[in-house]
């Protein structure tokens, strides 16, 4: 019988006969609102609208295809995340002022009371990110936790609005009434909603996006990756509105009128999002991957005793579902402890279609590999956390340090808001992205080769660096600061906290801009990097363990105010963080984390010297070519 490209024209009638009905469906296939599993995420449609069916040697068993929308649907989720982000930073950027001056309280309360609602909200993403993969899908989640926003920040905005849901005004009082127990209940039900709502957004919003892009195809490659570029480009946008227009109603005009454009935006961003519902992929929950990651973890040590195969590659269980979404990962020889999970004993039974009948007892080689990859960027995702205590720094003690600086512009009256100067931070990240994704990114490819230039722990090694100038610049101009505060005339006392320096509060934005920078060089890295590292059934988890790292930051931040406050309180040198700066040292508070920034810096490369990127080192190809001519051996 001839073979190749002419054996066809010798098949038996029947079969002939049965291949024309199938290529006639798969002409006669039709889309559904968008809907899509993940297997279907597996099949073709980027932009040509050419359509492929994938057979699974089921009669009669069809599978609908999916219409990659592309750069099509991106106005609808940018833009949503657009007036999210200009409705919840509108109201949180502000939200240590407004603590501090309309409900009375102290400015080391509002400062832990952020960090900790920051850390929790962070937090919640994990939760979310669960929940979204496991019953909800992202579609969904989003859908829920952009409402549960909306109404979070509409009750913090009727604080403002209802004289009973905050203290009496504290005027030019020393002492002041603080909230009671029924006003900070309201106030913190509204942070709830708004932690609600984190929880599913900051996840999922940007595994979501690119969800819309055809990862089998070079244009969705390349849309995926220009895609994170200008997702982080055009909320930073929506951030720097906020922290301007925004912050300014609030701080000169009306607290009430201030927080309720913000709970507006937030009802924009729900129609906006809604409105795109019939053009989206909308990818199905599958179940929780991190069963399959407890799984692998708990046949492993049930065979801890059992030797470890001299070519695990080989003789090692590797069978993958035909309905994952998940790309065939390699073997690799970094925690070869858990390739025991994979050893196939007498004891062990699988069905007919050649999966374990006890998951829990016998794992794939593929779901060991996807745990290593877990595991692998654990190190690197710690390490992170000192990063953005940077970021940290910048949006609240540096706007303290505002505060009691000369904030008129130039020689008029007009004052820039304490809050507003972090917007030079988003200016900076804003400049830098188009440069680098533009100008810098085709540079470097035409001289390493890479797609992206550099490596992504590269990129994440040079945001590292910039937390360590920004730290160090922090505490050389809060030394100034301080300094000309004590020693040349004043310009008048801020309420609560103490002397105005006459500084120009423009001295804040090197700092500023060096933070922008950190960000740009961190942490879009830092989502590209947990994105293209982790398996596709983990993108949820991925986008939460870049807010994880948030979580820990924030946390990490009042603790070190609470201990540096604690120890140094009564100090020779005096408390280094009191209400009065000047009367402080938050330089050496400056130059404490900096110094902590550094000792990250190199314990990241430490880890990134030994991070093995997902398929790319020389026992993993070596195995994979092994398996591939051991496979068609097998045939």
């Amino acid at each position: 019988m001839p073979s190749g490209g002419t054996g066809r024209q010798w098949a038996h009638p029947a079969k002939r006969m049965e291949e024309e009905r199938k290529n006639e469906r798969a002409q006669n296939i039709h889309h559904t609102n968008g809907e899509a599993t993940e297997t279907e995420h597996k099949l073709v449609n980027g932009g040509t609208k050419e359509m492929e069916m994938e057979e699974k040697g089921v009669a009669g068993e069809e599978e609908t295809i999916i219409n990659y929308r592309g750069w099509k649907a991106m106005p609808f989720i940018i833009g949503n995340e657009t007036f999210e982000k200009l409705g919840a930073i509108g109201t949180l950027a502000n939200l240590l002022i407004y603590l501090t001056t309309v409900f009375n309280l102290k400015s080391i309360t509002a400062a832990n009371i952020i960090n900790i609602f920051n850390g929790t909200t962070n937090f919640s993403t994990l939760v979310g990110a669960a929940l979204c993969d496991t019953y909800f899908g992202r579609f969904k989640t989003l859908g829920f936790c952009t409402v549960a926003s909306f109404l979070g920040l509409q009750m913090i905005q009727l604080t403002a609005a209802i004289k009973n849901l905050h203290p009496p005004e504290c005027g030019d009082n020393t002492t002041c009434v603080g909230p009671t127990a029924g006003q900070m209940a309201f106030l913190i039900t509204g942070f709830g909603l708004l932690v609600s709502g984190a929880a599913g957004i900051r996840p999922c919003s940007l595994a979501f996006g690119a969800d819309q892009f055809n990862p089998k195809t070079e244009s969705g490659k390349r849309g995926i990756n220009s895609f994170f570029n200008w997702y982080f480009f055009t909320v930073t946008f929506a951030q720097m509105v906020s922290l301007t227009l925004i912050v300014y109603v609030q701080s000169n005009m009306s607290w009430a009128i201030g927080l309720l454009i913000p709970a507006i935006l937030m009802l924009i961003s729900c129609a906006v999002f809604f409105m795109g519902s019939k053009i989206y992929v909308k990818v199905k929950a599958q179940g929780s991957s991190l069963k399959s990651v407890a799984q692998v973890i708990f046949a492993a040590i049930k065979k801890s005793r059992l030797p470890t195969p001299e070519q695990p590659w080989l003789s090692l269980y590797n069978y993958i579902p035909p309905k994952t979404i998940n790309s065939k990962l390699p073997y690799t020889d970094q925690f070869r402890c858990l390739d025991k999970a994979a050893i196939v004993t007498a004891e062990e039974r699988k069905r007919p279609d050649g999966s374990s009948a006890d998951p829990w007892r016998l794992c794939s080689l593929q779901q060991v590999e996807e745990v290593k990859c877990l595991i692998r960027v654990m190190p690197i995702w710690v390490v992170s956390v000192f990063y953005y205590l940077v970021i940290v720094q910048q949006q609240t003690y540096a706007v303290f340090q505002a505060a009691q600086m000369d904030r008129r512009l130039r020689n008029t009256s007009f004052k820039i808001p304490a809050a507003s100067y972090v917007v030079f931070m988003m200016l900076s990240l804003t400049i830098f992205i188009p440069i680098y994704d533009q100008l810098i990114v085709p540079f470097l490819w035409r001289i390493t080769g890479k797609v992206g230039g550099i490596t992504l722990l590269q990129r994440m090694g040079i945001g590292l660096f910039f937390g360590v100038l920004t730290m160090l610049v922090s505490a050389i101009v809060e030394e100034r600061r301080r300094s000309i505060a004590l020693t040349k005339p004043t310009l008048g006392v801020y309420p609560r906290q103490g002397e105005i320096s006459s500084m120009s509060a423009l001295w804040l934005i090197p700092q500023f801009t060096l933070a922008g920078l950190t960000e740009a060089f961190a942490s879009i890295s830092l989502v590209e990097f947990h994105y293209k590292q982790l398996p596709e059934n983990m993108r949820s988890i991925a986008g939460s363990r870049y807010y994880g790292v948030m979580a820990g930051s924030s946390w990490l931040s009042s603790l070190l105010i609470s201990v540096v406050h604690k120890y140094t309180k009564g100090a020779e040198a005096g408390n280094w963080l009191p209400e009065d700066l000047n009367k402080g040292r938050l330089d050496y508070y400056y130059y404490l984390i900096a110094a902590l920034e550094f000792l990250a810096l190199v314990c990241f490369l430490v880890c990134a010297r030994w991070y093995k990127y997902k398929g790319t080192d020389a026992v993993s190809l070596e195995a994979d070519i092994e398996m591939k001519q051991h496979e068609q051996t097998h045939v």
